[in-house]
């Protein structure tokens, strides 16, 4: 059995089905996907992705390279630019998929961006088993090493140590932003590398139809290998079942397996840290986000921040104004919204748990960079950490990374057994296990390859 819906626990029970094991899979939701789910969240006829929506972790996964999901009806859009980071000035950075390009973009550092950058994107199609992996002997030792000496630094130290000018240092730090962590704190410099050096070599694309279409992907895939899905089943404890898979956080683990544990694992798993929390805004428009750059048109993702030293303000302290990851499916993906209208996504990093509503200071931001924005808006919907976390109980205190990835919950996390747990046959493979948060799958892929290994 598997117990919840998310990415990780489906491609759990893909591959435990496809090794010839009967598997259900229960989630507590009425709806599957966990954090790859879409709705109508403001108006009818408005797709928005409830919580994910660009992936570049899921269309270079190799747990879901696997799985024929196209044949479900997964179909990848990619916008024509993977990011952009619009200035003060009016202008706007671009992360192109082209390595040449985004260095011609960024004035006296391209040349600096490319030597960082053009051997480790070169290097992904081998660096990505090594990277979307427990800490282990890695296969490519020599690239792990020239990643790792730049990955282990701060995203700042490395900021200062490759780049002078504004625009590739705001153009890292958003990057980098991605961790939840502090830019001074180790390792969000490993955070940043990841999407820029994912953006050249696979993109940064966008499900057609929502989010939800991966997740429904892999169910289909799953019921065609004679899987069964109870959606709106809710487990209050462990079920009786030779394996147990759980995609759910530790705090719901020590929920479903209660007294059943040993002292010490309880004590271990509830030292586990979440990290902040996630204010999410989702609007329907009546036209594109009015951009001051245009360049931010030709882009799936937009960050609003402002500079290094503003995104870092934010991102250390929750102080200052907010910085803003945006995405705009709608101008590429023209399923999302009716005809001449068009949905956006946004969220910022607050406190775990924070209950300060950040509505205007996040609309505040795009008008900033996107004057008269807020005369477009046909409605919002606001999804607080609370909000967000009683969505999806995985979502603790509104944490969409699964838990802390500093340096000591990065490589071993939720603890020293990292899937398994103390219980014959009761693994653990959400995002609160490595390589942790996106939506790839290879939790539940590498908690079911240690599984095999281990029953060997």
């Amino acid at each position: 059995m598997v117990i919840g819906s998310g990415p990780n626990g489906l491609a759990a029970a893909i591959l435990l089905a496809r090794a010839g094991h009967p598997v259900t899979v229960h989630e507590a939701a009425a709806q599957i996907g966990g954090g790859a789910r879409s709705a109508a969240l403001t108006l009818p006829g408005f797709t928005h992705d409830v919580c994910s929506a660009v992936h570049p972790m899921a269309v270079c996964s190799p747990c879901f390279e696997q799985f024929p999901l196209a044949a479900h009806g997964l179909e990848w859009v990619h916008p024509d630019a993977p990011l952009a980071h619009p200035l003060d000035d009016g202008s706007a950075v671009l992360l192109e998929r082209s390595i040449d390009s985004t260095a011609a973009g960024l004035g006296p550092d391209g040349e600096a961006w490319r030597r960082l950058v053009e051997p480790l994107a070169d290097a992904w199609p081998r660096l990505r088993h090594d990277l979307l992996a427990p800490l282990h002997l890695p296969r490519h030792p020599l690239e792990m090493a020239k990643f790792g000496r730049h990955a282990i630094r701060s995203a700042r130290a490395l900021a200062n140590a490759h780049f002078r000018g504004p625009r590739a240092r705001a153009l890292f730090a958003g990057l980098a932003a991605h961790s939840a962590l502090a830019l001074e704190a180790r390792p969000s410099a490993a955070i940043g590398l990841v999407l820029a050096i994912a953006a050249h070599a696979g993109g940064w694309p966008f499900p057609r139809g929502g989010a939800q279409r991966i997740a429904d992907a892999l169910a289909g895939c799953l019921q065609s290998l004679g899987g069964e899905i109870r959606a709106g089943s809710r487990m209050a404890t462990l079920p009786d079942a030779p394996i147990v898979m759980c995609d759910v956080s530790p705090r719901q683990f020590l929920a479903l397996a209660g007294a059943r544990l040993p002292e010490p694992f309880r004590r271990a798993l509830a030292r586990y840290r979440y990290g902040p929390g996630a204010f999410k805004i989702d609007w329907a428009l009546d036209a594109p986000i009015p951009w001051r750059a245009p360049a931010c048109a030709r882009a799936g993702t937009v960050h609003v921040g402002g500079t290094l030293e503003e995104i870092a303000q934010w991102e250390a302290h929750h102080t200052g104004r907010p910085f803003v990851l945006v995405a705009q499916p709608s101008l590429f993906d023209h399923t999302r919204a009716p005809a001449g209208k068009h949905t956006a996504w946004a969220y910022c990093h607050v406190p775990n748990a924070g209950t300060e509503d950040m509505t205007d200071a996040i609309e505040s931001q795009m008008e900033r960079f996107a004057p008269g924005f807020r005369a477009h808006i046909l409605a919002r919907s606001v999804l607080t950490p609370a909000a967000l976390e009683l969505l999806n109980p995985n979502l603790v205190g509104g944490d969409i990374t699964g838990g802390a990835m500093d340096l000591r919950q990065c490589f071993l996390r939720p603890t020293r057994l990292l899937f398994r747990t103390p219980l014959p046959g009761v693994w653990l493979c959400s995002s609160s296990t490595p390589p942790g948060g996106g939506v790839h799958g290879m939790c539940g892929f590498w908690a079911v390859n240690l599984l095999t290994g281990a029953s060997e």
